[in-house]
């Protein structure tokens, strides 16, 4: 029997087919994201896992070293694995591969004319390669046409941000997009998740805070978000104009990013309740179409002083939305506030998983 779905965002109830899509990276820890969080949809379906050559030929049940809080499901654990490289039957691609790998393959599928949504860091700043937050900045999805002219394919490659950029762009957009920003500070308090299960050892973390974190996460924050909320103008990728120096942890909680965000804002100091209207009122495309992962609420403002937290605020709406706090003045810069993003979830396979239902939406796929 055919799987059907009606789209939220159509009004005339049109019904297709679930999409089977491919996990590369299928048995890391965010591949392993990607099917927990694919194992409902009510767009996709999981049809591939993809993984290195030694788990090729074995059940994903049997190569994957499952980790997450709810049980394997049992369909995704019957699947073969294949090896990269393989040819697949999903033209709809997710990608949690490690960027040692990542980089030439997702090139590769997309050249084959797969929609590759990646999570990994290799294509993000690419010139024509959309680093998307859905509810941010989806006009940038206008670069897949020259990156499409570029391949001489229909496949393309749509990036979500670092785990860490995800949380932060989302919590400054409403102000940025409102009052302007000149310049940012930010320390991060990253999760040992970030690193994978094996990244960190019990040993190096626990009783203590790692003030590094390799892979060029600061240059990432420092960046990513300029892309974001910059302009996609006559052909290229226009940054916004504001500088943002980061500096970054890793502490011993399991899941969630936490942020102290300073800012000096382009027009000079401005209402703290005008500040934290924009936050609680901010919404996007996500929200106007009612995608399937995309959460009511994008921000959610704490109003008790001892938050966000990890423990207590990672979790809202499934992990999909970003929670803000402990605004006030700062008196270095103008505002000062802490921000907190549940790393694995919206800061990983769940925003890729809302890309692509936005591809979806927009009748990209």
């Amino acid at each position: 029997m055919t799987e059907t779905l009606t789209l939220p965002s159509q009004t005339d109830a049109r019904r297709t087919p679930r999409i089977p899509v491919a996990v590369l990276g299928a048995t890391g820890s965010v591949g392993q994201r990607f099917v927990q969080l694919l194992a409902a949809h009510p767009w996709f379906r999981l049809h591939e896992v993809v993984a290195s050559q030694r788990s090729s030929g074995k059940s994903y049940g049997e190569a994957a070293d499952w980790r997450l809080d709810t049980l394997l499901p049992a369909d995704a654990a019957a699947l073969e694995v294949k090896p990269l490289g393989s040819d697949l039957e999903s033209r709809l691609v997710f990608s949690g591969l490690d960027s040692s790998v990542a980089g030439e393959a997702e090139d590769d599928y997309a050249n084959r004319g797969c929609v590759v949504v990646s999570n990994s860091r290799n294509h993000r700043m690419d010139p024509d390669v959309p680093l998307l937050i859905p509810e941010v900045n989806a006009e940038h999805l206008e670069a897949i046409e020259r990156q499409r002219k570029r391949r001489g394919s229909s496949g393309y490659i749509v990036t979500n941000p670092n785990c860490s950029t995800i949380g932060l762009t989302l919590a400054i957009a409403p102000i940025e997009r409102r009052f302007g920003i000149d310049q940012m500070h930010v320390t991060t308090m990253q999760a040992i998740s970030g690193a994978g299960y094996a990244g960190v050892s019990s040993y190096a973390i626990l009783d203590n805070v790692i003030p590094f974190i390799g892979g060029g996460e600061e240059e990432k924050i420092e960046t990513e978000p300029r892309k974001i909320l910059g302009r996609w103008e006559n052909g290229r990728f226009v940054d916004a104009p504001f500088r943002i120096s980061a500096q970054v942890n890793r502490v011993p909680t399991i899941d969630g990013h936490l942020m102290t965000i300073s800012m000096k804002l382009r027009e000079g100091s401005a209402d703290l309740s005008k500040i934290c209207d924009a936050i609680r009122s901010f919404t996007g495309e996500p929200q106007r179409l009612a995608l399937p992962s995309a959460p009511k609420q994008p921000i959610h403002y704490a109003n008790e002083p001892d938050r966000p937290q990890p423990r207590l605020d990672r979790d809202r709406e499934h992990g999909m939305a970003v929670t803000v706090g402990r605004l006030r003045p700062c008196p270095l810069l103008d505002i000062r506030m802490v921000a907190l993003v549940h790393n694995t979830i919206r800061g990983a396979a769940g925003a890729a998983l809302l890309n692509a239902e936005l591809l979806e939406a927009k009748g990209m796929l």
